[in-house]
């Protein structure tokens, strides 16, 4: 039995718990294939909360448009569950800040391919500006084993 003075190996290395992941729509015939209205998880002894991840390459430099800063944005967020001992299909929630509604549609297109197929909680906004000038997207996740 474990308790709050014991060791944790944050990579789970002494084997995953089985945990369940629901879907949860108020009406699942108008579900968006993008994301989640929420997403109930239980039996999950891990949690794993990923820090907003920006579209730059490993020198800092931003990548030149959305689909280039959401592709290393993502590389980021996969990097950091791994990390973790986790993937994205562990992911139970993502928030995404955008700096202009026009890179919404790039944003889900260049996002797709890194998203698991079974979409998690999503929250997408649109703010003013990100930490640094240049960056156009940032991705933050929460993910349960």
């Amino acid at each position: 039995m474990s308790t709050s003075t014991d060791p944790v190996d944050p990579t789970g290395a002494a084997g995953p718990t089985p945990f369940a992941r629901a879907r949860v729509e108020p009406d699942p015939t108008n579900a968006s294939p993008f994301y989640a209205q929420g997403v109930a998880v239980t039996g999950a002894t891990r949690w794993l909360h990923v820090s907003g991840q920006v579209g730059v390459d490993a020198h800092g430099v931003p990548g030149d448009g959305i689909t280039a800063q959401t592709q290393l944005a993502t590389a980021g967020v996969r990097a950091v569950l791994e990390a973790g001992g986790m993937g994205v299909a562990d992911v139970v929630q993502y928030r995404v800040y955008l700096t202009d509604p026009a890179h919404v549609g790039p944003f889900a297109e260049a996002a797709a391919a890194a998203l698991p197929a079974d979409p998690p909680a999503t929250t997408l906004l649109v703010v003013a500006a990100l930490a640094a000038p240049g960056l156009l997207v940032e991705i933050e996740a929460v993910a349960a084993a």
